[in-house]
């Protein structure tokens, strides 16, 4: 029975650990919080990020990162893209090459334009060749943990390394699919947060399902501009990976991303927004990390340009609305 680490407790960690141990492998979630830590161990809940949702005693939580690591198959990284490179540093001396590292987090380093695939690699690539998954799709962690039926992607230029992640992850209610563009993959399940900032700030405006769709549609052609010029399949975006979680977190009101747009739209400010939340929306970051990447790769992304501009110049959402509306018209399918 395969060992399991994963790293980071947060809702989508957890829930991913609940999945895991509920089909009986042995799993080590690893957390900094203690109170996290302890919360599982005793009580058997994640009181912080998932309180609603038992965890199965296969599952065991810890704060040191060499007992979570230590003789695991496959390492989930499931913590912010922001501290995933000084994890692998830290984790280092715990890792070795069989393991199959499997990316649960949806990000791109703002420092560097770098995916978590190339990530992983600067860190590991001088001591081996990483074995990398992508794991990416439509999936609420409470859907998941509540055993909502979903379906996701496991992406890996090794296809046999996708299959043994589908194979492991595959239970009940979670569904996995596998591809070999890790790119498109990864792509897609970062730049779909700041589409959905954008839709929160949307429906924060007061504006209708008119608007949403637009917004869909115009995001996923911008994804996927931006995913094409870096090597990506077409047939990616309009996947799990593209379509499929971009209007999940366009619409769904468990999306953490959408709801710091909702509020930006209200007319709240950005730090009064997320120093309230326990955890992190991704897509504030990564804008930043996009509209950058986008400037150096020459792709226009008026969508990402308007939703920099309210988290960073403090532009108001109804200007950036209005801004995309009184754009040069064109063709539907022009770059």
């Amino acid at each position: 029975m395969s060992r399991i680490a994963i790293i980071g407790a947060g809702s989508w960690g957890t829930a991913l650990g609940i999945i895991v141990g509920r089909a009986g492998y042995h799993v080590r979630l690893w957390s900094r919080n203690e109170e996290v830590v302890n919360g599982i161990n005793r009580q058997r809940v994640n009181s912080r990020y998932l309180a609603t949702h038992k965890i199965p005693a296969g599952v065991e939580a810890t704060c040191d990162l060499s007992h979570a690591l230590s003789d695991a198959e496959f390492v989930l990284l499931a913590a912010p893209s922001h501290v995933t490179r000084e994890l692998l540093v830290r984790m280092m001396p715990g890792l070795q090459a069989e393991m199959i590292f499997v990316s649960a987090t949806k990000g791109i380093e703002v420092e560097t334009g770098k995916r978590i695939s190339e990530v992983v690699r600067d860190v590991l690539g001088e001591h081996f060749d990483p074995r990398f998954v992508c794991l990416s799709g439509p999936s609420f962690a409470q859907e998941v943990a509540a055993g909502h039926p979903t379906a996701v992607v496991a992406a890996s230029s090794n296809l046999e390394d996708a299959r043994l992640v589908q194979a492991v992850l595959s239970f009940q209610n979670l569904r996995i699919y596998t591809n070999t563009d890790v790119v498109g993959t990864e792509i897609g399940g970062a730049v779909k947060n700041v589409m959905a900032v954008a839709a929160g700030m949307v429906a924060g405006l007061g504006l209708g399902t008119n608007s949403i769709a637009a917004l869909i549609t115009r995001g996923l052609a911008e994804i996927a501009r931006f995913a094409l010029a870096q090597g990506a399949r077409i047939e990616t975006l309009m996947g799990l990976a593209g379509m499929g979680d971009l209007v999940l977190t366009c619409t769904g009101g468990l999306s953490r991303n959408r709801f710091v747009g909702h509020e930006l739209g209200k007319g709240r400010a950005l730090q009064e927004i997320v120093s309230g939340m326990h955890e992190v929306a991704e897509g504030v970051k990564t804008t930043l990390a996009v509209h950058l990447l986008a400037q150096k790769l020459n792709v226009v992304m008026p969508i990402t340009s308007e939703v920099h501009a309210v988290l960073y110049k403090s532009k108001k959402a109804r200007d950036a609305a209005s801004e995309l509306m009184i754009r040069p018209l064109r063709g539907e399918f022009e770059r």
